[in-house]
């Protein structure tokens, strides 16, 4: 493994850092100001969408995008520097056609869409022409476990029929939302694991509205993070992604990159905290000293420095392990890096905010929109509680795998048994 960024690499990072200071920073008042009055700032973002495409800073994230798809084909460990960087002005992954849920659901028509579809939905995406949601998550059911969902997904005729609520669906307000990919039951008596399909649900779909934007610990996205329901919602049996049964499939293949994007991100806003809170820190006097002469400010500051760069590496060993072996060997590694990458943003934006005081709880620096984004990490993509599961069952498989040779090695006392282990169990060879 070697994690020091490539020529290519380095020239994108220098190319994306330009824009960001020439073309995003002197805008981002101005967006914020539009979005505080619950407009999305449209045009701030088209005329910045326009001046990426035309610089080549365009679809960063899709290893997959083919020749003649607008963009720039990198690997996920060559995107996740460029991510970083993005991170630090939360609203312009979109200036660059790399924000969720739009990318995650390139990645699923890329690998599972009709040409029919691909032409109708997939083109236009790829061109930052629309925008979409993605609609897996409930209010009524435990979605950690995407078997649970209950939307109804049912055939009729040359059609499916839609019912079922669905919330936190980034993007629902967005003026260019042309599209959902919805997740839900196709055949309830079918495997639990086969249950399930997408569809694709156009917005001007009959019977689908969107009900409420759902503010995160009161804060109110412009592009919103709504409830929604389907009643009736009727669409061509060939808005059916891949087969029958695939959903689960799907949805697993779909959240492991958007993931890591979101941990990618992660690092660059504890970055800017950072920054800030040296900032902070050395112009800040109280009682007759710096902020920065205190042992324990010095001690935030130390242990940020070391936290940060240590998810950085676990996110850049992640991105590499999917781009060598594929995202389904990196599953572990991915839940690994979702927990450490939530858990490091509350942290680190916690020290950020007590050293700014009161300051640090208004709107007048970010670090309180990205406390509150931090600690929401901890359930998209799932909570933490089911990826921390994962990893220790992956864990414990490997210890049975070994046969207990650990406990046997490390035992001083050869006249035990390792505890759990059947006293009749034949010696290994």
């Amino acid at each position: 493994m070697d994690f020091a960024y490539s020529p290519k690499v380095e020239e994108l990072r220098g190319r994306l850092a330009s824009f960001l200071e020439r073309e995003v920073a002197p805008l981002n008042g101005a967006w914020h100001e539009e979005a505080a009055q619950h407009r999305y700032p449209l045009a701030i973002i088209d005329r910045l969408k326009a001046k990426a495409y035309e610089e080549g800073l365009w679809n960063l994230f899709l290893p997959g995008l083919e020749d003649d798809e607008p963009g720039t084909r990198l690997s996920n460990l060559e995107y996740a520097p460029l991510a970083e960087m993005m991170g630090r002005y939360p609203w312009c992954p979109e200036v660059f056609n790399c924000s969720a849920p739009d990318t995650g659901n390139m990645e699923v028509l890329h690998l599972f869409a009709t040409p029919e579809q691909r032409e109708r939905w997939l083109k236009p995406l790829l061109e930052g022409e629309i925008r979409s949601i993605v609609s897996i998550t409930e209010p009524d059911t435990a979605s950690s476990d995407p078997t649970n969902v209950q939307t109804r997904i049912q055939r009729e005729g040359d059609e499916y029929v839609i019912n079922g609520r669905k919330w936190f669906q980034t993007g629902a307000m967005h003026p260019n939302m042309a599209f959902s990919l919805v997740f839900g039951v196709s055949d309830e008596n079918a495997d639990r694991h086969r249950r399930h399909s997408f569809v694709i649900v156009p917005a001007d779909t009959p019977g689908f509205e969107v009900v409420r934007d759902v503010p995160i610990m009161h804060h109110h996205s412009p592009e919103g993070h709504c409830e929604v329901v389907f009643r009736n919602c009727r669409v061509p049996a060939a808005n059916l992604v891949g087969e029958e049964g695939d959903g689960f499939k799907i949805a697993q293949a779909r959240l492991g990159p958007g993931r890591v994007h979101h941990c990618m991100r992660t690092i660059g806003q504890c970055e800017l905290a950072l920054e800030l809170m040296c900032d902070r820190a050395l112009a800040r006097e109280t009682f007759g000293n710096k902020l920065a002469d205190y042992s324990n400010i010095q001690d935030w500051i130390a242990l940020s420095r070391i936290e940060i760069d240590q998810a950085r590496l676990l996110v850049l060993r992640t991105a590499w392990l999917m781009d060598e072996a594929g995202n389904k060997a990196a599953r572990i590694d991915v839940s690994a890096i979702k927990v450490v990458a939530a858990r490091l943003q509350t942290t680190v934006l916690d020290r950020a905010i007590q050293i700014f005081g009161a300051a640090g709880l208004t709107p007048d620096t970010p670090l309180s929109y990205l406390w509150t984004w931090g600690r929401a990490l901890r359930f998209i993509d799932g909570p933490d509680e089911v990826h921390l599961r994962g990893i220790a069952r992956a864990e414990l498989k490997k210890a049975k795998e070994a046969g207990y040779r650990n406990a046997e090695q490390f035992t001083y006392r050869r006249d035990r048994v390792p505890a759990g282990r059947p006293e009749a169990a034949p010696k290994s060879a």
